[in-house]
């Protein structure tokens, strides 16, 4: 999913920066940790809305 939505907000122009990617290391790639998906401040409501057009669930 990562992938798909960093492609959607890059598309977009809107810079974003997946945190917690090397956890899987530490789990032992059982995939308990989630990943997160960062943008900037100013791009925060054009992002949600992009991920609301295409009925991707998103946390605050």
């Amino acid at each position: 999913m990562i992938p798909f939505v960093t492609a959607l907000l890059t598309g977009e122009d809107i810079a974003c920066f997946a945190m917690d990617v090397h956890m899987s290391a530490l789990e032992g790639s059982i995939g308990i940790l989630p990943r997160r998906l960062m943008v900037r401040d100013q791009d925060l409501f054009i992002a949600r809305a992009i991920l609301r057009d295409h009925d991707i669930a998103f946390e605050s």
